[in-house]
């Protein structure tokens, strides 16, 4: 092959190389040692092939990223967990609303996200109101027994027990989430509170895979739980 034809097939190979560009970056070093065409052209197929295979691939999304984008035309639930996420999504498709599917995510969180999504808690919900163009706040989070004092947090010498306060009974507030959930739903739903329910008390008769969000939030609790002899037998 004489120089003039080897720049000339060279010059038709990077052409090759801007087309491959439009998919993705391409670095590539054209090699003046190799004397036969036919192993630029693989190596220049094979960078292709490879780039359109990593492109056309579901894109991978960290855990720790705030943003995952997504796009729905009719509706979209989104929670902090993938079952959850499906009671929603089926309580939508079912004919419930918005407020349907967000009691019944709720009570499904208990039994799935513990650490979280629990029924010894409290919460807020917002509730838009499209008819009436009109956002509803729902404030059903804890609050202090009837019997709280404002030392009952103090040891003898008058300091703050830190044990006291977030280790023991005392540190429970009265909870609210039960309470609030049933309130939207019958405020705002559609569904039957036995009809949201059943999911969650599927799930929990039935049994959950244990993912590893759920295996590190109990790795991360187990000094803590093994305090207790009921919660040690239970998850231990």
């Amino acid at each position: 092959m004489s120089i003039f034809d080897y720049k000339k097939y060279v010059f038709y190979v990077l052409i090759i190389v801007s087309l491959c560009g439009r998919i993705g970056k391409v670095t590539f070093m054209v090699s003046t040692r190799i004397g036969k065409l036919s192993r630029l052209i693989s190596i220049i197929l094979s960078l292709c092939i490879s780039i359109t295979s990593a492109t056309a691939s579901k894109v991978i999304q960290e855990a720790t990223e705030r943003f995952h984008p997504v796009w729905a035309a009719s509706g979209m639930v989104a929670t902090q967990e993938a079952l959850a996420t499906q009671v929603g999504r089926d309580i939508l498709a079912k004919g419930g609303n918005a407020v349907d599917a967000a009691v019944a995510v709720g009570f499904a969180l208990a039994v799935t996200l513990p650490r979280a999504g629990n029924l010894g808690g409290g919460g807020f919900m917002l509730i838009w109101l499209n008819k009436e163009h009109k956002a509803i706040a729902i404030n059903y989070r804890e609050k202090a027994p009837l019997a709280a004092s404002a030392d009952m947090y103090l040891d003898q010498q008058g300091n703050v027990d830190h044990h006291k306060v977030s280790q023991t009974y005392l540190a429970t507030g009265v909870p609210g989430t039960v309470a609030g959930l049933i309130y939207a739903l019958k405020k705002y739903g559609t569904l039957s509170l036995a009809e949201v329910m059943q999911p969650a008390i599927h799930l929990a008769r039935q049994g959950i895979r244990v993912t590893p969000d759920l295996a590190s939030s109990l790795a991360q609790a187990k000094n803590r739980l093994e305090k207790s002899t009921a919660s040690k037998k239970i998850i231990f």
